[in-house]
């Protein structure tokens, strides 16, 4: 979560960040530390947003957007969800499961991709916008 914190200091409002990681990896874990950066939530509000879909936090500087893309399959689902109305010049998107679309895979602005290795270690690689 730690990671998450000093991480928010390096994202951009109208970006896209893609969470990659097996179920249990830390992608909400990692959000938590997001929004405590962005002042958006504390710890405690962060849930995984698995049967919403899409959960918003809003900071007096950014919107986080936390979406969960795990039981989205087809496009037509995907586009249900208005995910581009989201998108505002205050607005971060941080997308779980978002490389199952084509979309996502190439419209990203930076990736975080999360390794179990323990119960309590974990491998994160940072990839930012080129």
């Amino acid at each position: 979560m730690e990671y998450g914190r000093k991480l928010a200091s390096t994202l951009l409002p109208g970006t896209i960040v893609l969470l990659r990681g097996d179920l249990g990896a830390g992608k909400t874990t990692m959000v938590k530390g997001i929004a405590e950066g962005f002042h958006a939530a504390g710890r405690e509000d962060v849930t995984s947003p698995t049967f919403t879909l899409v959960h918003e936090y809003r900071g007096p500087d950014v919107d986080l957007f936390h979406i969960d893309l795990y039981r989205i399959d087809t496009l037509r689902e995907l586009d249900t969800l208005a995910l581009d109305d989201l998108r505002t010049e205050r607005s971060i998107l941080l997308i779980e499961w978002g490389e199952k679309f084509e979309r996502f895979r190439t419209e990203h602005d930076h990736e975080i991709a999360i390794e179990r290795i323990s119960e309590d270690e974990r491998k994160i690689l940072f990839t930012p916008a080129k």
